[in-house]
């Protein structure tokens, strides 16, 4: 994918929109900084796995900026990171259950969240009633958005499989 900073085609310029809009949008509402969110609009409309060389051109951003980024989306689960075969570069690609990877990322820092509610909820049994009580609704909480995630996840990547192995219209 390229992304021409001279006028271009409506495609380029479709494609430097979305980009723009996933910094803007989908960077800001994953608490990644714009950088994070403009790469995974590329790597999104990329059809095929890009070099750390070739992201670097597309947004026209340091090798530093860009290698950070992707440890981002990495660890987001929506992108990836491996070596083509006889190549000794590593290319990143969108993943192709990215969504998945995404809420399941979700779901692991939830469920670590509910451990360290349930770790304070235990050592919080000489506190005040009143704290006990907001420790009570704090674990409780993150145990119900751990089950709710934890059903989402499961729901979703049934309905995505089902999706991928039914014929495209």
């Amino acid at each position: 994918m390229s992304l021409p900073a001279d006028g271009g085609s409506d495609e380029h310029d479709g494609e430097r929109s979305l980009v723009e809009d996933f910094g803007v949008h989908i960077g800001r509402t994953m608490g990644w900084p714009p950088m994070a969110g403009r790469a995974a609009g590329v790597l999104m409309l990329s059809e095929t796995p890009l070099t750390l060389t070739q992201l670097q051109q597309a947004l026209n951003a340091s090798k530093g900026s860009v290698s950070e980024t992707t440890r981002t989306l990495i660890t987001s689960g929506t992108v990836e990171r491996f070596k083509e075969a006889g190549s000794r570069q590593f290319v990143y690609r969108w993943r192709d259950d990215a969504w998945i990877g995404c809420l399941q990322h979700q779901l692991d820092q939830t469920t670590q969240l509910l451990a360290m509610a349930e770790n304070n909820y235990d050592r919080g049994e000489t506190f005040s009633p009143t704290q006990q009580e907001r420790l009570r609704q704090m674990r409780d909480y993150y145990r119900f958005i751990v089950r709710r995630l934890d059903d989402l996840v499961t729901e979703y990547t049934a309905q995505w499989q089902q999706d991928r192995s039914e014929p495209s219209p």
